[in-house]
């Protein structure tokens, strides 16, 4: 099949194809005598398989390793365990900053009825921006 059969079934752009190949995730396909690229079936598995692991959140550079495991007849699943667990905190440690967020713009938003009008800026901005050049003075209680 040709890089645009191969894109369609793949979901990607033929860009994509090209630069899977560039890096090393897809092997250079065979070619046709006028030059084309020249697909088989197990490209279009492959294909699949590396959009599947960007989905789970994967980087093309642990793809690249997945496959090499594959490549040497190495199970891949420890590898993928780890780089799974390791999602799993990034994600756990995105959400507890979101948290956060999620507390001072609400606590910011309760305070903005009590802040002084000002002119040409926003209020809000304003009082963020000062409280953040004050000085840190301890918590009490």
């Amino acid at each position: 099949m040709k890089i645009g059969e191969l894109a369609r079934l793949g979901d990607v752009n033929p860009k994509t194809i090209r630069y899977y190949e560039s890096i090393g995730l897809l092997p250079a396909p065979a070619r046709t005598p006028s030059g084309y690229r020249d697909y088989d079936g197990s490209y279009a598995d492959r294909l699949t398989f590396i959009r599947t692991a960007q989905r789970l959140g994967i980087t093309l550079d642990e793809v690249k390793e997945i496959l090499t495991f594959r490549e040497r007849g190495e199970a891949p699943c420890s590898y993928v365990h780890g780089v799974l667990d390791a999602q799993v905190e990034t994600i756990d440690r995105r959400i507890r900053e979101l948290e956060g967020l999620r507390r001072q713009l609400t606590e910011l938003a309760a305070e903005a009825d009590r802040l002084p009008e000002t002119s040409g800026t926003c209020r809000l901005i304003e009082h963020v921006r000062h409280k953040a050049a004050s000085p840190k003075r301890p918590r009490v209680g």
